[in-house]
């Protein structure tokens, strides 16, 4: 894995943004709405899902020498 994500589920409202812009479909959302990570694997690290979070609820960090 590129990257390590972190995701604040209490800021998640559940609109799917980070689901449908995330290029490796890594994110998923769970039977409570709330997005997850569903296949780390294939995070590149773009942080297309960090930035379009209209909530502040995910957060790529970049592993060093990925």
């Amino acid at each position: 894995m590129k990257s390590t994500i972190t995701i604040k589920s209490e800021r998640c409202k559940g609109c799917g943004i980070c689901v449908a812009f995330c290029p490796k479909k890594v994110l998923g959302l769970s039977e409570l709405g709330k997005v997850q990570v569903e296949n780390g694997e294939s995070c590149i690290a773009c942080a297309q899902c960090e930035l379009r979070c209209p909530d502040y609820a995910i957060f790529v960090d970049k592993k060093e020498g990925a």
